[in-house]
């Protein structure tokens, strides 16, 4: 069985890159014949190993690694875990889990490396914001003293459900890839305005990653720069970038309507 190789940097790093820099957001994709994909899946992805990481990583003269579980697994962490043990110490991960996730589970992810999970509620069909709440709240609850975050991938009208939720978290909120801004639509788009309140109050963080999902001007994404503007303006502290290495929603776009490698907390 071949595979093709994951997407390499094309030019080199022309500035000098801060001590600890961190790629808050990447992905593995491991051999199948080693760890199945799940069956419930929307696209095959071609193979994105821990050697190509390292590889990506020194050519972007990065130190540390957030790695994000991918829905072609379902809530099987198994391929990130063998990662995780691969990189050691300076990566952590992101888990996909359900109501049969066991604490006994969450335990053995923990030592493994695992500091959050993440919420969908773009890709998995949550537009109830009765729901959305009822889902973040149940997350609060299921991860209560364990020291790990929620991640949330969302649109902004999710952001707006959530926002007297996430400034009472008692944990850290993370939102990805600006939390499906337009940048079409600029800074006074709905929502967006929430979005830099949480991020102003020091209660929630946004990943400025990912432009080509929010952006209709490729292959630079000149319309991103507003809205990143805006947000590292609000709090610079609670910004962060990814690299959403090797791009799966892109490269699946050819199959699938969007990309669809995250999954909903328990219900």
């Amino acid at each position: 069985m071949a595979f093709g190789a994951a997407a390499q940097p094309a030019t080199p790093v022309s500035f000098k890159v801060p001590r600890g820099a961190c790629d808050s957001h990447t992905h593995v994709f491991c051999d199948p014949r080693r760890f199945a994909f799940w069956s419930g899946r929307t696209y095959t992805p071609e193979t994105a190993t821990v050697s190509e990481t390292r590889r990506l990583h020194r050519s972007l003269h990065l130190e540390r690694i957030v790695l994000v579980n991918s829905l072609v697994y379902g809530t099987h962490n198994s391929c990130m875990v063998d990662a995780l043990r691969q990189l050691g110490h300076r990566t952590r991960g992101i888990a996909l889990i359900d109501e049969h996730t066991s604490d006994a589970q969450l335990d053995a992810l923990a030592h493994a490396g695992v500091r959050g999970i993440r919420l969908n509620f773009v890709d998995l069909g949550v537009p109830d914001p009765v729901i959305v709440r009822q889902r973040f709240q149940t997350a609060v609850k299921r991860l209560a003293g364990r020291h790990w975050h929620i991640q949330i991938y969302s649109n902004l009208s999710v952001v707006e459900a959530l926002e007297e939720d996430v400034l009472a978290a008692p944990l850290p909120v993370v939102f990805d890839h600006f939390s499906g801004a337009r940048a079409s639509l600029g800074v006074s788009q709905p929502g967006f305005d929430v979005l830099v309140k949480l991020i102003r109050s020091g209660k929630a963080y946004v990943k400025i990653s990912a432009a080509y999902r929010v952006s209709d001007h490729p292959p630079e994404y000149p319309d991103v720069a507003p809205l990143a503007q805006a947000l590292i303006a609000a709090n610079p502290q609670r910004v962060l970038w990814g690299t959403d290495w090797p791009h799966p929603g892109f490269i699946a776009s050819a199959r699938s309507p969007r990309d669809r490698h995250c999954i909903a907390a328990p219900d």
